[in-house]
């Protein structure tokens, strides 16, 4: 198969769809990669370093479209590459589709077969592709939040581990899954006292046996989250529900209840946000303002760390880009069922019940498709 990397054109985003180890592995089977001039250089790898294994480079995105039957990326398409996507092209990458009305439609315009790693399973019903990115972000949201809740920053002005004498930042975390977790252990080794939150009271005995002692769990209820709000100096917001738009779990009128200057972190904006008041960010300004409460809400976190992220999304996607490429998008996918649950939209078909809720569209399943 003739495989294409372009170079990712999101703001401030420097990961790459694949390594070149993960290059050269595909090469060993047989198919071709062609890599955009200079898709590496932000995650540490060089137009040679493809060359040296085997791909080809390109030198501008429309020959990575026009010549290529799978296009492996990290983020979803942007409104500069719709036109370029061809009738039947193999799309895989990070989609999430709930949370843009115009990516969907332009899916389903161009006939797109769209392999979204956010929806992909395993066999315990986890998201094995998008566990490393959850856990990079999850990490840097509180990172970030560390960061913001200083006063120069526009934040209160707290030290999250306190000092002597001081008491050490009050730190929300809605959900606890693996955002939720990674974020807790951060914030909780920096030294901030953190509440976890989460509806499933199976997840809360498992968090209350791995936690360290400053970390509380908390059986997740709207009477709970607002009652905690006075107190909070930060709210990370790490719900998610798959394939699906992120519940909104504070809604703007409750920002009156927090302190002026406090910061709300939603790693959840990807999928719409779990605040009412979250406005997809950018790495170039990452932050904004609703009544007093410093609001971070970056699409593309990982983007920001992408030595660390390009290496570790590899690790998960190739294995699955062999197969895709090897046997077919079909025939994968009918081989393994849990690559099937990626699909979302084929031939102009929603296949994804999330994604067709999300916007009131047809619903196609898929095994009217394969």
């Amino acid at each position: 198969m003739r495989i294409g990397v372009p170079k990712e054109i999101k703001n401030n985003e420097f990961r790459v769809g694949i390594t070149p180890e993960a290059v050269k592995t595909l090469i060993s089977q047989g198919h071709l990669v062609s890599v955009e001039n200079n898709a590496g250089v932000g995650s540490g790898f060089s137009n040679n370093d493809y060359i040296k294994v085997g791909a080809s480079i390109a030198s501008y995105p429309k020959e990575v479209y026009q010549y290529n039957d799978m296009i492996i990326k990290v983020k979803e398409p942007l409104s500069e590459e719709f036109e370029l996507i061809k009738e039947g092209q193999l799309i895989y990458t990070f989609f999430h589709f709930a949370s843009s009305a115009s990516l969907t439609k332009a899916m389903i315009d161009h006939k797109a077969v769209c392999l979204a790693y956010e929806t992909i399973t395993d066999d315990k019903g986890g998201l094995p592709l998008l566990t490393p990115m959850s856990e990079v972000a999850g990490r840097l949201a509180s990172q970030q939040g560390a960061k913001f809740l200083e006063s120069p920053q526009g934040g209160l002005g707290v030290l999250m581990g306190g000092v002597s004498g001081v008491s050490p930042a009050d730190v929300m975390i809605l959900g606890g899954g693996v955002v939720g977790t990674q974020a807790a252990l951060v914030a909780a080794g920096m030294g901030a006292d953190v509440t976890i939150y989460d509806i499933n009271p199976n997840r809360i005995e498992e968090l209350q046996a791995i936690m360290p002692k400053n970390v509380t769990t908390c059986l997740s209820s709207s009477d709970t989250i607002e009652k905690h709000l006075s107190k909070a100096h930060l709210v990370i917001g790490a719900v998610l529900v798959p394939g699906a738009k992120a519940p909104k779990l504070i809604t703007r009128k409750q920002l009156r209840i927090m302190q002026k200057g406090a910061v709300l972190v939603d790693v959840a904006v990807d999928q719409g946000g779990c605040f009412e008041t979250t406005q997809a960010t950018t790495h170039e300004n990452p932050t904004y303002v609703v009544d007093d409460i410093l609001h971070y809400a970056v699409a593309n976190m990982p983007g920001a760390v992408p030595q660390t992220s390009t290496k570790a999304l590899t690790n998960v996607t190739i294995d699955y880009a062999v197969k895709l490429a090897s046997l077919g998008w079909q025939n994968a996918c009918k081989q393994y069922p849990h690559l099937a649950n990626g699909l979302n939209i084929v031939h102009g078909k929603v296949v994804h019940h999330s994604v067709a809720e999300a916007f009131s569209l047809p619903f196609t399943p898929i095994e009217k498709i394969l």
